[in-house]
This record gives C-alpha cells, structure tokens and sequence, in this order.
C-alpha cells in the first residue's frame, strides 16, 4: 500500500520554480483509478502529467493510481513503459530517486470491465486505501477507454456501490463521447443514472491549453477589447487547428472518426464557446458552462440538403512534407483503399444572437497541412472612411488580433502604421505577446492542468451532458449528408498544402481569405529554460 508522500516541501516552491503558484495541495486523499491505463494515453499523457504534479508537490500527502486493463502485461514491464513516457514527456527532469518515489503510489491489475467481480476487488482495494490512511479519500475513475466502455463501466461502478459518495466519487470521460448525438444520449443516460452530474467530468484536453484558458481572462479583465468585441466592429473570425502529422498508426481509429467527429465536434467547437459567449455573472462552473451552452445552441441550423453551402472536407494524397514524401490517406496502415473518411473539414457558422448575428465564423482543421498550428484570428472591419490619399494605403490592411494556442503561445495585434519618411505611408505592423517571454516560464501541459482540476473537483472547464449534445446537434446534418453521399474527388488535396480548393472557396464568398499562420518572434535567450 503507497504510504504518505515525503514530497511535502515542493509544495512551497516559488512560482518561478514551477509556475504553479495558485496551485493548491488537494487536502484529501485521492484513489486514480485509470481504466484502459496501459494504453498510449496513460504513457504519453496521464503518467507524465501526475508526475509533474507530484515533482511540483501538487499531489496530496496520500495518493494512489490503479490501472486496470486487460493488457497481459506484468505490473513491473508497465512501470518501465511508464519510465519511458516520464522521460520522454514530462516537463521535468527526470531523477531517480524522484521516480523511486512516485512509482510507488502506482499499481497494476489485468481485469475484465464487463465482469462484476472486478468492482468487487476494486471496492475492497479503496477501502482498504482509505483504512491504511485513516482518512475518506475521492475516488476518481478515469475511463481512458473507447466510448463502448463508457456505459458497461458506469453501470458495474454504480452496481458495485462504487458511486454513492457525491462528493468523494468521480468519473471522468476521454473524447470522443459518442460516435454521433444518438450514442452520445445513450452514454448521458447511462452516466447520469448512475451518477449525479456534479460527479461527471467530461474531458476535452485544448480546454487545459493555457492560452485557451487566457482567452475569458483576455476578454473580460481588459475593458480594452470587450467592447468592440461584437458585429459592430468585427468583420469575421476564424478557427484553424491544423496538424502535419498523418495517422500515426491510429488508422482504425481515424476510419470511424473522421476531422469533423475527432476535431470539430469537440475542440473547435469548444474555441468557438470561448470567443463568442457573453460575460459570466462569475467564475462558477455552472455559470461558465451555461454561456457557451448559450452559444452553440445559438448556432444556426440549416437543412441537410444545404451542407454543400457550409461544410467542406478533404482527404490528403501523397506528398512531401518537411522535405520527404508521405503517403495519401488511403496508403496508410489500417485505412481502407477506397475510403471516403474526411481528413480535413472547414465550416462557415454563424450565431444568430445581439453579439454576432450576421458575423461569419470559419473553422478549419486538417492532417497533413502545411505547417503545425491553432489560433484564432478576429478580423475587424475596414475603418469607415478612409481619408487618406490612395498612394499612402497601397498596403493597407484591417486590424487583427490572433490569439496563438500552438505551437508557440501568444498574442499578435496587426494594426497600420506611419512608414518613417517625408510621405505619409501606412504599413501593417505588429505587437507580439510571448507567454514564455513574458512570464519566463513554459506553460503547463494541457493534462497537468486538467488533473489538478480534477483532484480538487473544479469542473469549470469540463463539459457539461447539455453542452455534448449541442455540439453534436450542430454537427449531425453535416454527417448525415456526407454519409449518404460519399465524395467523387478524394484525395483532392496533396500532403503538405492547406487544404482542398472548396476550403478557399467557402470563404472567398464572403470576401475573405484564409489567414496565414502567424509567427512569433524567437524566444528571448534569458528565458529559455
């Protein structure tokens, strides 16, 4: 049994040690049950973001992590695996005597998630936990599995009693969360039999972002931005989240998913809800969830026979990227030679409220682009009468302001300029913002940030069962009609472009481009870590 953490004095490092200064030590102990925790997720992500936090001394005094999974690994291969993944993935370096440490909070059981006698052994191990610390512990069981799990789960945890403490007892959802609205209703049925909402975290890890999360601070601590912050002054936005990388051996995964289920459903969407909701009364979860719950069910809906209108999608054929050829989509591992499955999606959205009505919002994402990148770009209107002479605006362009989550995080205003010189000529220029430059720190993973929300029960950024469905409603005509009508010219973009013609298309209707991604100046010497 893991005995009491000695990694107590970390707690009190300065913020410029670990920029965790607002990061409290949960006072209860925690069980972190991780169901499917043999897999990629708990290897590249989950293990290396709690060792993190317990480097950082923000675990609590007692702590355990239980994998479960059918996996016929030995516990001690796993914990090499872990190794590894801590090595590779953790913002930290890793010593010895560190990993000595946290390696023995961790343990291993092969078991069977349909088989009941599995919570029977669960529920005697937390007790018995509970009873070697003394103290009631929050039991969190994170289900890293595929979504046909969710359910089975829910419900053998809710049967084995395992759900009865509301305020001790949580369970925590890894995207996707349904393959479509109707499974995803049947998964929030299930769920939110066995337990209360108030226990359910649905996890969607762009939300851990740190910019993503500066984007409330961004809007609402500045009276600079708010007000101009709607139609009145803004022309259009756009939303790219745009990935080099293919499958990544995640062909039988991808062939079911596709870009708009794996990317738009969740994190672009979630982007969306940021940029466009209304203040929050407060910082509540519910108060924050309510707004851009408001937001997504403001979304205007239009009839399947007009997805042509709205929606584009693509699919990458061979290419070069980074100076090597790349295979298409359909040459990959576990792709089907024939397949219709979308890698690249782009949609024009609008909200029909005060705020935005009339105010196009384009999202893109993609595997195989052109370079690595999410931001949002807010693209203010032409100023309302251009009084200088027409020589001096030749490169003239509105104001933007980009908000960078990836690869480097920061904000860049674009606004125009006297060039220096006896004739008046106006250029754009820019005012970059570097988190890393300015704060002299790296920002936390994404997972960190999420756990610790986690242990200390913050559902703030985690989505709400409303808030799932909405996005999926949003969505649904979009699939429906690119299930019943495959596409006649995939691949119709090459590997290492941005995207097929149509995605050009869509917004040149509107007189707009697609922006180019933004680039931020190299960080400053003195604050590299």
């Amino acid at each position: 049994m893991p005995k009491k953490s000695d990694n107590v004095k970390k707690a009190a490092r300065t913020s410029a040690e670990t920029g965790l200064a607002s990061y409290r030590r949960p006072r209860e102990p925690i069980n972190l049950v991780i169901f499917g925790g043999a897999g990629d997720l708990a290897w590249r992500k989950l293990i290396p973001a709690l060792f993190d936090l317990f480097k950082d001394g923000c675990t609590p005094e007692s702590f355990a992590v239980t994998i479960l999974d059918a996996a016929p690994i030995r516990e001690s291969d796993l914990l090499k695996r872990f190794h590894d993944g801590v090595r590779q993935f953790s913002q930290n370096r890793l010593r010895e005597s560190d990993w000595k440490e946290f390696s023995r909070h961790i343990s291993y059981a092969k078991e069977d998630f349909t088989d009941k006698s599995t919570y029977s052994r669960l529920s005697e191990q937390l007790a018995a936990m509970e009873k070697g610390w003394d103290a009631r512990a929050v039991s969190i069981y994170y289900l890293a599995t595929p979504p046909r799990f969710f359910s089975i789960i829910a419900d053998m945890l809710g049967k084995a009693g395992l759900n009865r403490k509301r305020k001790h007892a949580r369970i925590l959802l890894e995207k996707p969360i349904g393959h479509d609205l109707k499974s995803t209703l049947e998964i929030n049925r299930v769920i939110t039999a066995r337990f209360h909402e108030s226990q359910i975290f649905r996890i969607d890890h762009y939300l851990g972002k740190e910019t993503v999360r500066n984007i409330l601070a961004f809007r609402f601590a500045n009276l600079l931005f708010e007000p101009v912050w709607d139609r009145r002054y803004v022309d259009h936005i756009s939303i790219t989240v745009a990935e080099q990388v293919g499958l990544e051996r995640r062909g039988s995964y991808y062939e079911s998913a596709g870009a708009l289920r794996d990317m738009v459903q969740n994190h672009l969407l979630q982007l969306l809800c940021l940029i466009a909701m209304e203040p929050p009364v407060s910082f509540d979860a519910d108060e924050v969830r309510n707004k851009k719950v408001d937001v997504l069910h403001a979304v205007r809906r239009y009839p399947v026979e007009l997805t042509g209108d709205y929606a584009v999608r693509g699919q990458y054929g061979p290419g070069r990227m980074d100076g090597r050829k790349v295979p298409g989509y359909r040459e990959e591992p576990g792709v089907a030679p024939g397949s219709n499955t979308e890698t690249f999606a782009a949609l024009r959205l609008f909200i029909d409220n005060w705020r935005w009505q009339d105010v196009p919002f384009y999202l893109r994402t993609g595997k195989r682009l052109g370079k690595q990148t999410s931001e949002i770009v807010i693209h203010f209107r032409p100023v309302p009468h251009q009084s200088f002479p027409l020589e001096a605006t030749i490169n003239w362009m509105p104001v933007s302001l980009t908000l960078c989550i990836q690869p480097r995080e920061g904000i860049v205003l674009r606004f125009q300029a006297k060039r220096p010189g006896a004739e008046v000529v106006l250029q754009p220029v820019t005012m970059h913002f570097s988190y890393r430059d300015a704060f002299g720190l790296p920002s936390p993973d994404a997972y960190k940030t999420l756990l610790w929300d986690l242990m200390i029960g913050d559902a703030t950024i985690f989505m709400r069962a409303d808030q799932v469905e909405a996005a999926w409603s949003i969505l649904m005509p979009v699939l429906e009609y690119w299930d019943t009508h495959p596409a006649a010219d995939f691949p119709n973009y090459a590997a290492g472009s941005w995207g097929p013609k149509d995605a050009e298309t869509l917004v040149a209707r509107q007189g707009c481009i697609w922006p180019f991604p933004t680039s931020l100046p190299p960080v400053h010497p003195a604050v590299m870590l």
